[in-house]
């Protein structure tokens, strides 16, 4: 019999008590997340990150990006982000009418996230499991100072609290569009285009007709929406390491991610290395940045015929690949 989690210890010892009836909002699970103790048919999951969408909704919940009207009890997953969490609890605040539930690791900030609530007298039944906290919140706290307004950084670019690189433009993307030619091609795929920084850049070449802006964070892609104002880009939501463009492209750019929370996992960038090298044509570049320390280029010479650096420092490594290889069955 496995363990109790943080969530079903404390509804069996009464340290938090669901509502009999009325709909659950379950704000950014992860993967993993245990909601064993609710009613699946009450469960409304809310998550703006695609392949956590899939997975919730393959397993028959409801799932939106957003909240639809009220509901008689919210559960916060605290992300790694805390002005996401932060902006997750004030959400959560504004649309139940019951409990809301604040549950997360340690590594995550939920201490620090209780302890910010304590200060505000809103924190009530704090549990210890699993090397997290669980806790309530004081029914009509006000967290309204919380909601985020959405930032305008250099360039006039608009960002959302949560998305990656929200605070500026990320160095590593900003050097990997400086060393992109002056020709890119017709068609253009923009692999985990963020806020749309990358997407911007490749707009201004008059040679492109067509950008598929492909990106998993559903927030993310809206500030791209706005940063990439051009009838010639399309915008994707899509886990990237299963996506597939209608037609193949003379060149993909990427910045692709390499944490899982606060894991390293560079399969995530050897993935998207896999969506590139199928989405090009036989002829077409992929064009990245990388992390000095991250060893890409093993997977690079796999699925491309020619490879090299045609930049770096102690820090980033711009990679050209060109010519993908086409698996065989």
């Amino acid at each position: 019999m496995s363990a109790p989690t943080r969530l079903s210890l404390a509804v069996t010892t009464g340290t938090v008590h669901l509502p009999e009836e009325g709909r659950v909002a379950v704000l950014a699970p992860k993967i993993g997340s245990d909601l064993s103790p609710l009613d699946a048919d009450r469960v409304h999951i809310l998550t703006p990150f695609k392949p956590n969408f899939e997975h919730f909704r393959a397993r028959g919940y409801h799932c939106a990006v957003a909240p639809e009207g009220r509901y008689g009890a919210a559960i916060v997953h605290v992300p790694r982000a805390k002005p996401l969490a932060r902006a997750l609890i004030a959400q959560a605040t504004r649309v139940s009418d019951g409990v809301v539930i604040v549950d997360g690791e340690k590594t995550d900030g939920v201490e620090s996230l209780l302890k910010e609530c304590r200060r505000r007298e809103a924190a009530e039944a704090p549990l210890s499991k699993a090397h997290g906290k669980i806790f309530t919140l004081v029914p009509g706290s006000d967290f309204s100072d919380w909601i985020p307004q959405d930032a305008e950084i250099e360039g006039g670019f608009i960002t959302k609290a949560g998305v990656f690189s929200a605070d500026g433009i990320d160095p590593g993307s900003r050097w990997l569009a400086d060393c992109l030619p002056a020709a890119l091609g017709a068609h253009v795929i923009d692999l985990g285009a963020g806020w749309g920084y990358l997407g911007a850049r490749i707009v201004e070449r008059g040679d492109v007709t067509r950008l598929d802006l492909v990106e998993a964070h559903h927030d993310a892609l809206d500030c791209a929406r706005h940063n990439v104002h051009d009838p010639r880009a399309a915008f994707h939501w899509a886990d990237v390491t299963s996506w597939q463009p209608e037609t193949r492209a003379d060149a993909v750019v990427m910045n692709p991610p390499f944490h899982t929370g606060r894991t390293a996992d560079p399969d995530l960038g050897r993935a998207f290395i896999a969506t590139a090298a199928r989405a090009l044509k036989p002829s077409g570049t992929l064009w990245m940045v990388a992390n000095r320390h991250l060893l890409y280029e093993a997977t690079l010479t796999q699925r491309f015929k020619h490879v090299d650096e045609i930049a770096g420092d102690t820090r980033f490594k711009i990679l050209r690949a060109r010519h993908p290889v086409r698996k065989t069955r």
